[in-house]
């Protein structure tokens, strides 16, 4: 596989994770989130999203360093970077909701659903900035 060629395998393994999540967490706006089971698969979710995402964003940099381009592995650090501080953020975040829901907080499963929210919103942000960047990384010959 040629350099171009790596280099847009690996952009298109990184929107697996992301592309994943996008589809797959609007399910849960369909469901009542203070269901204490339903809560706990979501924020599953998050959880091996985050993991996905800071082991593949690390192989892609890897990839664009042993490509020489170093430019390039900026972008998938950053999402290394944003995966290992989202994780950290939002599960602490999930579980302080949980554990006001499971005391009896009237807004717990509203403050879930607004992080919700600001997941799906981020990665939306991730997908269509990797997505617009596949160009600049892999010209046209």
């Amino acid at each position: 596989m040629t350099p171009d060629g790596v280099t847009v395998a690996t952009m298109i393994i990184l929107l697996f994770p992301m592309g994943y999540f996008l589809l797959s967490s609007p399910a849960f706006l369909l469901v009542k989130l203070d269901i204490r089971p339903v809560a706990l698969l979501l924020r599953g979710q998050f959880n091996a999203y985050f993991l996905m995402l800071s082991v593949v964003g690390a192989i892609g940099t890897v990839v664009f360093v042993v490509t020489g381009r170093f430019a390039f592995a900026i972008g998938p650090a950053l999402i290394v970077a944003f995966a290992i501080w989202g994780r950290l953020w939002f599960l602490r975040q999930m579980d302080d909701q949980l554990s006001a829901g499971g005391a009896g907080g009237a807004n717990a499963a509203r403050r879930l659903r607004r992080l919700h929210w600001g997941g799906m919103l981020s990665n939306a942000v991730l997908v269509v900035a990797l997505v617009t960047s596949i160009p600049y990384v892999a010209p046209s010959t």
